[in-house]
């Protein structure tokens, strides 16, 4: 399969997460739409890695998982508070969490 292919997949998958993450209002809708942003990223990390042949953006690809991983157990935290608080999952609460 031609790597271009997977540039237009990834292209797609990151359209998707963009339009999830301005229309929606649920923390947890928006969350996973963050998640496949970046896992469109990393597949357009791989795709390039592979058509100029090297390991460089496969490792980027590795690095961004990790950091997807630490973002998870941050963003989850935060999205528990905010409905352990208020009742509710959305982003339009989230600014009453202000001290």
């Amino acid at each position: 399969m031609n790597p271009v292919n997977y540039l237009y997949l990834a292209a797609l998958l990151f359209t998707i997460g963009a339009t999830g993450v301005l229309v929606r209002r649920n923390a947890i809708v928006v969350f996973m739409c963050i998640e496949l942003m970046l896992n469109a990223c990393n597949l357009a990390f791989v795709a390039f890695s592979r058509m100029h042949g090297n390991l460089d953006g496969q490792i980027i690809a590795f690095f961004t998982m990790v950091v997807a991983a630490a973002e998870v157990v941050v963003g989850l935290a935060i999205i528990v508070s905010l409905f352990r608080s208020r009742h509710s999952a959305s982003v339009d609460d989230a600014s009453l969490m202000k001290l």
